[in-house]
């Protein structure tokens, strides 16, 4: 086992919470386009949420746990972005008659956007991402004095 193997898959997780804080920053900035992309009849369509999945790079828990008891020298490889996917779920509808966007009834199609639920993702995301910074700390620290041991 290296003696980097916990700061790669910290920085695996990093690199992965990064990416999906851009993707709810999106989520959140989008949340009031009416005119996100052209659909197959040419006609605007609000932006549609996008939703960030994780994976392990690698096998499963139990796979882990019996290498580590075999003393195995391939220890976890770390996080990864499964996939980013659309949220199906539908639009909120406002009536705004004045709106350029407006249906003949009056209602504009809003994106599936829940402001509230992207800042509790950001939140969590955000948590994450500081242990992930704590445990690279620790591992450093473990480092440095695994080398004032050795002057």
């Amino acid at each position: 086992m290296s003696i980097f193997s916990g700061m790669n898959t910290n920085a695996s997780a990093l690199t992965a919470n990064r990416f999906k804080m851009d993707v709810v920053s999106s989520n959140i900035a989008n949340a009031d386009t009416t005119r996100a992309e052209l659909n197959e009849d040419g006609e605007w369509e609000p932006y549609r949420r996008k939703i960030v999945s994780q994976e392990s790079r690698g096998a499963s828990f139990d796979s882990f746990l019996q290498k580590s008891l075999n003393q195995s020298d391939n220890p976890g490889g770390g996080v990864r972005i499964n996939s980013v996917e659309e949220d199906p779920s539908p639009f909120q509808e406002v009536y705004n008659p004045s709106h350029p966007d407006s249906n003949e009834d009056g209602y504009v199609q809003k994106p599936n956007v829940n402001p509230l639920e992207e800042m509790l993702e950001l939140m969590s995301t955000s948590r994450s991402y500081e242990a992930n910074v704590t445990a690279l700390n620790a591992s450093k620290g473990m480092m440095m004095k695994s080398l004032e041991i050795g002057r």
